[in-house]
């Protein structure tokens, strides 16, 4: 077996040991499937909420929520950003309300935001973007100050435009920072549609965990928390794979020194 095989097969032996482990543990002292259920029946609902075609809808629905979004607080995140680098007075303005903004929990504000939008699409929309904001500017504006001092001299004294330097220096300097905060954001993209969905919807996977935990159906719950990992993976690795492609020259990098 190969070193990337050993890797990969790794969590997958460690997993089943866990599920292994669950599924004793419970049937061994007998505990009820309303307080913790058997992997064996959290198993049997995620088969069943597909073969019903229960699942599929509602998920499809979270995902563009947390998809949609995400982008609009990304790129929201990305122009603040470089506004308050380009220019450090909107720094002094903007930023402390964007702080301020996100102290506040989500929780919070997401029955007024479902009061200004509606229960539909919209306001979950609205909500996700709040959540992917942060940590986007803050690593934009993390990645467009590390620059070297050496580099802006010399551009500087190639007598190259603000808008240039951000162009050509700043912007390609600070895509890796710009990547990490995309990666925080689109897990949270998914937590953010959650939220909204159990302020107030009538679809979505939230709103199935809803349904659920009235019914006491434990291992429906359970089977919803699989889709979402699911769903929130798949996102974070496709933002990787874009990655992969945009930033290609840090992976360079990084081979070279080592």
């Amino acid at each position: 077996m190969t070193a990337a095989a050993r890797r990969a097969a790794l969590p997958l032996v460690v997993l089943a040991l866990v599920l292994a482990g669950w599924e004793a543990v419970v049937r061994g002292f007998e505990i009820p499937g309303y307080l913790v259920p058997a992997p064996s029946a959290v198993l049997a609902a995620f088969f069943r909420g597909f073969a019903e075609a229960n699942y599929l809808g509602h998920a499809a629905i979270t995902a563009f929520q947390a998809v949609a979004g995400f982008l609009a607080g990304s790129a929201l995140g990305i122009a603040i950003g470089v506004w308050v680098v380009v220019f450090p007075t909107a720094e002094r303005i903007v930023y402390p309300y964007v702080v301020a903004l996100q102290t506040v929990p989500k929780v919070a504000v997401a029955p007024l935001i479902i009061v200004w939008f509606g229960f539909g699409i919209e306001s979950k929309i609205v909500i996700v973007a709040l959540v992917s904001l942060f940590p986007v500017l803050v690593n934009v504006i993390a990645g467009l100050k590390s620059v070297d001092q050496d580099r802006l001299d010399l551009m500087s004294a190639l007598s190259a435009s603000r808008w240039q330097v951000l162009r050509y220096l700043r912007l390609p300097n600070a895509l890796p920072f710009v990547f990490a905060g995309l990666n925080t954001a689109i897990v949270f993209s998914v937590i953010g549609a959650i939220v909204g969905e159990f302020v107030g919807a009538n679809r979505g996977v939230g709103f199935l965990i809803m349904q659920a935990h009235y019914a006491l159906d434990i291992a429906g719950a359970f089977a919803l928390f699989v889709v979402l990992s699911i769903m929130g993976v798949a996102l974070h690795w496709s933002l990787q794979w874009v990655e992969r492609r945009v930033v290609f020259w840090a992976k360079a990098e990084e081979h070279f020194r080592g």
